[in-house]
């Protein structure tokens, strides 16, 4: 059955502080097939430029503003709320918040969990 998890703009809007930054949901339930994370970013923080090797990630903006960084691969590129960005695997991004900060949810599939194995 379809299941109501929360309401993002309550979440965003709600958060603690205008400098709060950290994780204001995820997603939890047993059996899913995919990750979700609400995100916060205080005004002026930032995600350092990183890749992400084995997953697909698609960010959407919340509320505030910023820039989404694509490493070398161009010119910074604003990120306004309603923005959506579909982040190729291996692909280079960083996102900094404007001055108002900034709230987006991600989505991706769901990493497997930890195996441990014998050693070889």
């Amino acid at each position: 059955m379809p299941t109501p998890l929360c309401d993002i703009d309550a979440l965003a809007a709600a958060a603690p502080t205008v400098s709060a930054t950290g994780v204001l949901w995820k997603l939890t339930e047993s059996g899913r097939q995919l990750d979700a994370n609400l995100v916060r970013l205080a005004p002026g923080r930032h995600i350092a430029p990183h890749a992400e090797p084995d997953l697909d990630v698609l960010v959407l903006v919340v509320s505030g503003a910023g820039t989404f960084g694509a490493g070398t691969e161009g010119e910074p590129l604003p990120l306004v709320a309603g923005s959506l960005f579909w982040l190729p695997h291996g692909s280079t991004r960083s996102i900094t918040a404007g001055d108002d900060g900034l709230a987006y949810l991600t989505v991706h599939r769901r990493r497997p969990g930890m195996q441990i194995g014998r050693a070889r």
